[in-house]
C-alpha cells in the first residue's frame, strides 16, 4: 500500500510524525514498578491499538524485508519476544523460534545460563529449531543490561546459526546493555531510546 492509498489518518501519522516518536508517544512509563526507583517502559499500549500495532510491525517489517536483512529465521526471547517476533516472521514469510525460560520446552534443548541482578536465570532452545548457517533475527522487547539477548545469541550460535541482527522496541542506553552487546560484534536495531528520562 503507497502512503497516497492510506486512510488520511495514517497520511497525517506519516508526514507529521516520526515513527520513532509516533511509538515513544504510545509507550507507557511506570513509575517505581517493579521496585522503587525503576521507571518501568511499558509496552502493552502499542500492541492494544490496532493502528499503532500495524505501524510498529511494520517499522521492523519493512528493515528486514530488504534482501541484506532478510533473515532465514526469526528467533523471539521469552516472553514479549514472542508477541512482535512471530508476526514479523508471519509477515516476511519466514520460520518462528521460541527462546524459553527453563523447563517450558518439551523436546531436547540447549541451555543457556546469565547473571540476574541478583541471581541467575536460563534460558532454553530447542536443538533442532535452528540450522547450522541460518540467518538469524533475534528480538526481544526491549534491551536493559543485555543479559536475556546475550543468552539467547550464544544458544543460536551453539547451534551452528549466525545472528545476523538483535533488535527490539526498546533501548534503555544508560544500563549499558546495548553497548555491551553492539562489543561482541552484534548489530543491534532499536525504534526508541529512553536516556534518562
Amino acid at each position: 500500500m503507497h502512503n497516497r492509498d492510506w486512510p488520511s489518518s495514517h497520511r497525517h501519522f506519516m508526514y507529521n510524525t516520526s515513527v520513532n516518536q509516533y511509538l515513544r508517544d504510545h509507550i507507557r512509563t511506570v513509575p517505581d514498578w517493579p521496585t522503587p526507583g525503576v521507571q518501568f517502559r511499558d509496552i502493552t499500549p502499542l500492541l492494544q491499538d490496532a493502528k499503532v500495532f500495524r505501524v510498529l510491525i511494520d517499522a521492523f517489517v519493512h528493515r528486514y524485508m530488504d534482501p541484506s536483512l532478510r533473515p532465514d529465521v526469526v528467533a523471539g526471547l521469552d516472553a514479549r519476544g514472542f508477541i512482535i517476533g512471530s508476526v514479523i516472521a508471519y509477515e516476511l514469510g519466514v520460520g518462528f523460534v521460541p527462546i524459553r525460560k527453563k523447563g517450558k520446552l518439551p523436546f531436547t534443548t540447549v541451555e543457556e545460563t546469565y547473571e540476574l541482578e541478583y541471581g541467575s536465570a536460563t534460558v532454553e532452545l530447542h536443538v533442532d529449531a535452528v540450522k547450522k548457517g541460518n540467518r538469524v533475527l533475534l528480538i526481544d522487547d526491549l534491551i536493559a543490561t543485555g543479559g536475556t539477548m546475550m543468552a539467547g545469541k550464544k544458544l543460536l550460535e551453539k547451534l551452528g546459526a549466525e545472528v545476523m541482527e538483535g533488535c527490539a522496541i526498546v533501548d534503555l542506553p544508560e544500563l549499558g546493555g546495548s553497548a555491551k552487546l553492539r562489543a561482541t560484534g552484534l548489530p543491534l536495531f532499536t525504534l526508541v531510546d529512553f536516556e534518562g528520562d
